[in-house]
């Protein structure tokens, strides 16, 4: 099944929002890094943002100081996390079994 056709506007809009979308995200990855921005912030963010709810629970812990590939590893594992877990799909044990690793 295909798409519907879109006219070249609606092609625009979209490609508008893609991008905006895209500068969110690379914006709120970069408050991560700096540490501007707590996980638990990160989370209240994420009820009232949709393009920081769609974030990967994964790109964004990589973002955390002192999170690297190992304890990302660990992390995801020990929380039962799937890699491609978006932040708006954790359960409630999945972000308290994260909060309480990454208050360590």
């Amino acid at each position: 099944m295909q798409p519907p056709p879109l006219s070249s506007e609606q092609r625009a809009a979209a490609s508008a929002k893609a991008v905006a979308n895209r500068r969110r995200r690379a914006q709120i990855k970069e408050q991560l890094r700096s540490g501007h921005l707590t996980w638990h912030e990160l989370l209240a963010l994420a009820h009232v943002d949709e393009v920081v709810a769609a974030l990967r629970v994964q790109d964004a812990l990589l973002c955390l100081p002192g999170v690297g590939p190992q304890r990302l590893g660990r992390f995801m594992r020990h929380a039962n996390i799937s890699p491609t877990r978006r932040i708006r799909g954790l359960g409630p044990n999945q972000i308290a079994t994260l909060s309480q690793v990454l208050a360590r």
